[in-house]
């Protein structure tokens, strides 16, 4: 394939910093649904904040476009579907958004040209329940007309470190023609290098499993923080102890959440079901690590009530109400859990976090969260997300003389009443 064109269709957490990436080495054009979204980053600006306003701008000057309108992607020949992959309130996973992207790209798409998925899906979904959208859409027909490709992303929100071209890419297509250009593709821009799969299937499963090893490994301590939580033992303290051992895999206990840690699980888990099997440790680990948010609020009250303070109508404050440290991203947050169990008892419930938007979180959860650390007193204070700017925090400011101090992802030092 010559002269190559790219199409990035979301332009969130993910296909932005792709989208940018891939315009230093080819003409590319964004495509989102969201006219603000598109509106913003034309304006220069990533409320997101995984790409740098001065990276953006400068790809902007250097052709890089974003836009709503289809007919502006239609001289493409390689697109790229970058949409989120939910769950649904059962916890089944929730395609929607990657059909609507499947026939946006069916809309558009031409003979010769490819279509690459990143969307985090269970094997099979590319070619069993996507690429037949594209075919009814355009008419064409598959590896014939055109053809597919996966590579799972594997950005992190919030990490300036490990950036999209430094994290090592998987990649497959649907024909070995195919899995050499999709290949090479990535390769000329992702510096870390490349793996290509050996088909399509083993792509998707090696995402998915990615996440559900790291859930199962945190379920795991989060149990052993609610061991030795009851023995009375510093969980902290032992693991710092335990991975002085050369092949001890150091995992912290917390709060799972996230649109990939808390998700992906299930995808595994509904694929296995499909197929006959009923997964037991990966469903195990998503029970364990979905009931922290409301054992982190019951051990709150329990350490109200050994210090006296009447729960109801107290006032607690939550620090922090995103899903991970220094990123703005709210999506299933399980800080929403603590925050919903200390309501039900009827106590008074501030979240303050600096970087959160307060109209997202009204809109997705119904909570009012302030950007400001308030200047009153509380009767307990949870520290729930790892901020930096909380480290700089005074605690005694935001003490009545009795306040509960519980520290969920163990970061403060002095005297606290409780930790994970």
């Amino acid at each position: 394939m010559k002269d190559i064109k790219i199409a990035v269709i979301g332009l969130g957490y993910v296909g932005l910093p792709l989208a940018r990436l891939f315009s230093t080495k080819y003409p590319t054009v964004g495509y989102d649904l969201n006219p603000k979204r598109v509106e913003e980053l034309m304006s220069g600006h990533d409320s997101t904040f995984e790409v740098d306003d001065s990276l953006l701008q400068s790809a902007l000057a250097g052709g890089f476009r974003c836009t709503t309108d289809l007919e502006e992607i239609r001289a493409c020949n390689f697109y790229v579907v970058a949409v989120p992959t939910p769950i649904d309130k059962n916890n089944n996973p929730d395609l929607r958004p990657l059909y609507g992207a499947s026939e946006t790209v069916g809309k558009v798409i031409s003979k010769g040209d490819i279509v690459v998925y990143e969307s985090t899906v269970y094997p099979g979904v590319t070619e069993d329940e996507c690429v037949p959208i594209v075919e009814r859409v355009s008419g064409l027909k598959y590896n014939i007309d055109f053809f597919a490709g996966y590579s799972p992303e594997r950005i992190n929100p919030g990490d300036k470190e490990h950036t999209v071209e430094k994290i090592k890419k998987v990649t497959s297509g649907s024909t070995p023609e195919t899995a050499r250009i999709v290949n090479e593709v990535y390769a000329s821009v992702i510096t870390a290098g490349t793996h290509p799969a050996p088909s399509i299937k083993v792509a998707e499963a090696a995402k998915v499993i990615e996440n559900a090893q790291r859930d199962i490994n945190i379920a795991f301590v989060n149990e052993l923080a609610k061991i030795f939580n009851r023995m009375g033992i510093d969980t902290q303290a032992v693991l710092e102890a335990a991975a002085t051992k050369w092949n001890f895999l150091h995992f912290k206990p917390g709060l799972v959440g996230g649109h990939c840690i808390g998700v992906d699980p299930y995808y595994l888990a509904q694929c296995a079901q499909q197929y006959g099997y009923n997964p037991e440790i990966i469903l195990a680990g998503r029970r364990m690590n979905d009931g922290m948010g409301e054992y982190v609020a019951d051990q709150v009250v329990k350490l109200m009530l050994k210090k006296g303070i009447q729960v109801l109508n107290s006032k607690i404050l939550v620090l922090g109400f995103t899903f991970k440290e220094n990123c703005p991203d709210v999506r299933n947050t399980r800080v929403i859990d603590i925050v919903r169990t200390l309501q039900q008892y009827n106590a008074h419930v501030t979240v303050h976090d600096p970087w959160a938007n307060p109209e997202v979180a009204r809109r997705e959860y119904g909570v009012e969260i302030v950007n400001e650390l308030p200047r009153d007193t509380f009767d307990a204070v949870i520290l729930a997300v790892a901020h930096d700017t909380f480290k700089e925090i005074d605690f005694d400011t935001l003490k009545n003389g009795h306040t509960v101090i519980y520290d969920v992802k163990g970061i403060l030092q002095g005297n606290i009443d409780g930790k994970l």
